[in-house]
């Protein structure tokens, strides 16, 4: 219902905007991940941005980025930097760079007069699991060892937590308890139960392409000039070969010596045990047991006596001493197993009161001899002995491949078929053929497959746990390129028609908005156009309706809700597939009452939205007051280098 105002609470990247209150490098170590790259103790050797008296370097910022990419990867594993890059995060861990240094800048200002003392950091340090033992304490070996392995010192790290307290402690208060009069939030409620009317027009370009095919030539030089449009993903071909307990071969059946062995060491499982089932009561005090007991004896049932008094008779399944002893009492388990059948046992003092027991059934089971229990011992044994063997042959495999021998060999020492799919893109798509689905066995081989260098590096893995196996490699690389001329003839020719339509189209988009804009009626513009085009779409949406589509609303609709009544705009079609015409003709305002529920969640959200602008305006005043230059060539080049340029 909201969920326009909790978009603009958000940011485009959520996990870079925690950032600004916690330590940079602090961050890597939060949640005891320290599998990124050592931060190195090189100086910043160029400045990406100087504030006020402070710099901060393209090192620095290149250690923040490989930070923010670690965190980033726990909810997305596949990113890359590159990928990170391209989403915007380098411009927001530079911003989140320059207003912490900002606000320590400013903090430190003798005007300002605010710090952070070393018990802070101290405490913030201490409550960092990475740098606690195994008793769950802090461990300043543990603390001294991460620090190495990150290749960071003491002063850094302590810097670092520092300023992101700062930042916490000067921005946070700033937006808390930031509210909405009530006046203000029922406009914008209204406004968020709104709707429009109106109608989505659209002029493809196909409407306007010549009649006449194109020819050889230019279908040729149109495929030529966008041959990107049409590239078809990298496909591999992945080579795999499945093994379980068949590949074990002559293995050797448990001995007699391995049976008396096993049978010894679960010695009580197959000793004569002795269970009892009863029923019993319990109440909180001897001579209340004892009363009971005595009304039992009489001949009332325990579940009568029971219920008389308000109380429950709950009957306890076929136990052992030993459990009963263990969850119960000594003293109760004397009573269950010193009682006749169908008899009342002594009332016995338990953990929850005063026990009153019928003994309701006494199971003998004589246990197994060692001729007895043989047969299973041996079935268990064999079993460990293939799933160990299993095991073993998978890491001679491996070593095998550590050695240097390739897939084939290694499956024709070892007797194994080797299967080879057909080029697969990285999601296990066959191109071009829809109707073949992904083997299930090597659906869990994608991700590695494809994250291999090169062809012929084969690995091992488990496609289940202990009992299947898998050995594979990448038979084929194919590089991401556009397919044959003739294998996507059709498409490209219609392309070419669209494209050729294109500028036609645009025209007769541009004299339909003049003409709606002399108010003449969409339909009778349309017909003034003289081409047949698809039938205007009508539209009448709520914006509550609108919003439930978010994240992807449709960028006509989204149009529609931003536009003045009475006006049209256009927007371009993707591929140069054509235009869209909106038209608004009627805004509808909503109605909120004063006691409506959705005004108070609206107020809420809104003062969260008043209290993040709070906030911005904080961070914005801070760095005029300290003074910020970038250098904006050091961090277009350190863009370029972590996007993967040269």
């Amino acid at each position: 219902m909201l969920g326009l105002i909790r978009s603009l609470t958000k940011s485009r990247i959520g996990a870079l905007v925690a950032l600004v209150f916690i330590g940079l490098i602090a961050l890597s170590f939060a949640g005891a991940d320290i599998s990124g790259s050592k931060f190195g103790g090189a100086a910043n050797a160029d400045r990406a941005v100087t504030v006020g008296s402070a710099h901060i370097g393209t090192v620095e910022v290149q250690k923040a980025m490989s930070n923010a990419l670690e965190n980033a990867r726990a909810e997305s594993p596949t990113v890359t930097m590159k990928d990170f890059v391209a989403q915007g995060a380098l411009e927001q861990v530079v911003d989140s760079l320059i207003d912490r240094t900002a606000l320590m800048e400013w903090a430190r200002q003798s005007a300002v007069g605010m710090g952070v003392s070393n018990r802070l950091v101290d405490s913030e340090i201490a409550k960092m699991s990475a740098f606690q033992g195994a008793d769950g304490k802090f461990s300043q070996a543990a603390y001294k060892a991460l620090l190495g392995q990150k290749g960071i010192s003491d002063a850094v790290l302590r810097d670092d937590i520092a300023k992101g307290l700062i930042a916490r402690e000067v921005l946070i208060p700033a937006g808390v308890g930031a509210s909405m009069p009530q006046s203000i939030a029922m406009r914008y409620a209204a406004v968020l139960k709104e709707t429009r009317e109106g109608a989505v027009q659209l002029i493809p370009s196909a409407a306007f392409a010549p009649k006449t095919p194109p020819s050889d030539a230019d279908i040729a030089g149109f495929y030529k000039a966008n041959g990107a449009r049409y590239l078809r993903p990298e496909r591999r071909t992945i080579r795999y070969a499945i093994f379980d307990e068949s590949a074990i071969k002559n293995l050797p059946a448990p001995s007699d010596a391995e049976v008396a062995t096993r049978y010894k060491l679960n010695a009580a499982t197959y000793a004569p045990t002795e269970t009892r089932a009863f029923t019993q009561v319990i109440v909180p005090t001897e001579p209340a047991a004892k009363a009971l007991a005595a009304e039992i004896a009489g001949g009332k049932s325990i579940e009568a006596a029971a219920a008389a008094k308000g109380l429950s008779a709950r009957k306890i399944p076929a136990t052992t001493r030993a459990t009963l002893q263990s969850e119960g009492s000594l003293a109760v388990a004397d009573a269950v197993f010193t009682a006749t059948k169908g008899a009342l046992a002594a009332p016995a003092k338990g953990a929850l009161g005063w026990y009153v027991i019928r003994l309701d059934s006494v199971i003998q089971n004589p246990g197994k001899s060692l001729d007895q229990a043989r047969g299973e011992i041996v079935t268990a044994i064999t079993a460990e002995k293939r799933k160990a063997a299993l095991a073993d042959l998978s890491a001679k495999f491996d070593e095998a491949f550590g050695s240097g021998t390739g897939l084939a060999d290694v499956a024709k020492s070892a007797g194994l078929t080797v299967i080879t799919t057909d080029p697969l893109e990285a999601n296990g798509a066959v191109p071009g053929r829809p109707d073949i689905k992904p083997n299930a066995d090597v659906t869990p081989l994608l991700q590695a497959a494809f994250g291999m260098e090169r062809e012929g590096q084969p690995q091992v893995a488990e496609l289940k746990a202990g009992e299947r196996y898998v050995i594979f490699d990448v038979g084929q690389i194919t590089a991401a390129a556009p397919p044959p001329l003739a294998e996507v003839k059709d498409k490209v020719v219609a392309d070419l028609q669209t494209s050729r339509g294109y500028g036609a189209a645009k025209v007769a988009t541009d004299k339909l908005m003049a003409a709606l804009a002399k108010k003449v009626p969409l339909a009778e513009a349309i017909k003034s156009l003289g081409v047949a085009v698809p039938a205007a779409q009508p539209v009448k949406l709520p914006r509550e309706q609108l919003n439930a589509m978010q994240p992807k609303i449709p960028a006509a609709l989204q149009l529609m809700f931003e536009m003045a009544q009475g006006t049209a705009k256009k927007l371009e079609a993707p591929g140069k597939a054509g235009f869209l015409v909106v038209v608004l003709d009627k805004v509808t305002p909503g109605e909120v009452k004063a006691d409506d529920p959705f005004l108070a969640r609206a107020r809420v959200e809104l003062g969260q939205l008043t209290g993040r602008e709070y906030v911005d305006q904080l961070r914005a005043a801070v760095r005029e007051a300290v003074g910020v230059k970038r250098n904006d060539a050091a961090i277009s080049a350190l863009r370029t280098q972590l996007g993967g340029g040269q």
